[in-house]
């Protein structure tokens, strides 16, 4: 199976690499103030992004997007994952990315008007509303936020958290239980609720690790309190909720995934510059010690190896689907987020006390990250599914 670009995507991952180099300087206003500061900047550079030709590279070419493959889209990625900005200014970056593919796939046409259309122009951003406070967010069928039909109308009460980026965002998709005695996988569906709705509350961003952040870099507590929308603004059947959000999810993983082989490889680089640069005496480069030697030979394999596992499961979901490649994506979730938290912590440990600092992109990455190993299914989820899909080939049993 070959999984090196074409030379039509060659031409569109240099243009990537210029653009990620250009963000660099709008990294140091993002990193030592607030998202919300640098907006003109940002919106500058989103605009450099479509007049580039990187405008939407995850989505297909009638609706304005590149039209890429999952493989072809896996390279793109790792190559804007090498900036915090990268996936934003190119209108790629989750939970929008997901919303636009799951509104593309299963919105009626008033839906796609409204909601879909903005999103693909990068006038508005979304959110993503499922994970709650009270309950297991390892187990996204058992959800307390209920809608209940009222004529033409949802009404919507709960209370959601790490709802990402709903700070600033013009609607939500939520997941709420509008039938709490269907079988477990049809009780709850996917609805639509723009920010400005009574009863939509954005209680607080959360702080993760000690940062609140804002904007689109912000994880919020949302109150739904007698939120009432219309029963047009469903997406999808009712009880399809978690079908659309498995749908979401697959080559949203891939995204994520090649995201975060472009994370370990800026963390490489900068390892490997510093280890060069700080001496430890005059004439006494870091890099002359064996066990900084060990970490640069343990990155190199482990990001090349974590590339290769990630790429190859892109060509499986192009060829295949996400469902018959389900094993893979659980596989990559897990292992390659496990690799770029070790090669995050090892630059960091290189650059010392300075490597805490927001003097580099690693504290943001350190902070930012270490989510990888929990959002969309933690680690043990994911392993549970890898080791019960590898026993089934050994002999009935039980799950």
């Amino acid at each position: 199976m070959d999984l090196s670009p074409s030379r039509r995507l060659e031409e569109v991952l240099g243009k990537a690499r210029g653009l990620v180099e250009e963000l660099e300087p709008l990294e140091r206003v993002v990193l030592g103030g607030s998202f919300s500061a640098a907006a003109d900047e940002l919106e500058a550079a989103r605009a450099r992004a479509r007049e580039i030709g990187l405008w939407l590279p995850q989505m297909p070419r009638e609706v304005g997007g590149l039209g890429l493959s999952v493989l072809e889209h896996g390279h793109v990625s790792e190559i804007l994952g090498r900036s915090p900005l990268g996936h934003y200014v190119c209108n790629c970056q989750a939970p929008d990315a997901g919303n636009m593919e799951i509104l593309h796939e299963f919105g009626t046409a008033e839906q796609k008007e409204r909601f879909l259309a903005p999103l693909l122009a990068g006038e508005v951003r979304s959110c993503f509303s499922m994970t709650e406070p009270d309950r297991a967010g390892s187990n996204p069928v058992w959800l307390e936020t209920r809608a209940v039909s009222e004529g033409d109308d949802y009404v919507l009460d709960g209370r959601k958290w790490f709802t990402s980026g709903a700070d600033g965002a013009a609607f939500a998709i939520v997941m709420a239980v509008t039938d709490p005695a269907a079988e477990r996988h049809r009780r709850a569906t996917q609805i639509l609720v723009p920010t400005d709705t009574p009863g939509f509350e954005l209680v607080r961003n959360v702080p993760v690790l000690g940062h609140s952040g804002d904007g689109w870099a912000s994880h919020g507590e949302v109150l739904y309190r007698g939120c009432r929308v219309p029963r047009a603004h469903r997406l999808g059947e009712e009880g399809s909720g978690f079908a659309i959000a498995q749908a979401r999810l697959g080559p949203g993983r891939i995204h994520h995934c090649m995201r975060w082989i472009g994370v370990a490889e800026r963390s490489f680089d900068l390892m490997c510059r510093r280890s060069l640069e700080r001496e430890l005496a005059p004439g006494e480069p870091l890099a002359d010690r064996q066990t900084i030697r060990d970490w640069i030979a343990e990155s190199r394999a482990e990001i090349d190896a974590a590339r290769l596992l990630v790429l190859d499961t892109a060509a499986r979901i192009d060829r295949d689907g996400a469902k018959a490649s389900r094993e893979r994506i659980s596989m990559i979730k897990y292992h390659v987020a496990g690799v770029m938290l070790s090669v995050v912590d090892r630059a960091v440990q290189v650059h010392g006390a300075y490597g805490l600092t927001d003097a580099t992109v690693l504290s943001w990455f350190y902070t930012q990250e270490r989510g990888a190993r929990i959002y969309d299914g933690p680690d043990e989820v994911h392993k549970g599914v890898v080791a019960k899909l590898a026993l089934r080939r050994y002999g009935p049993r039980s799950d």
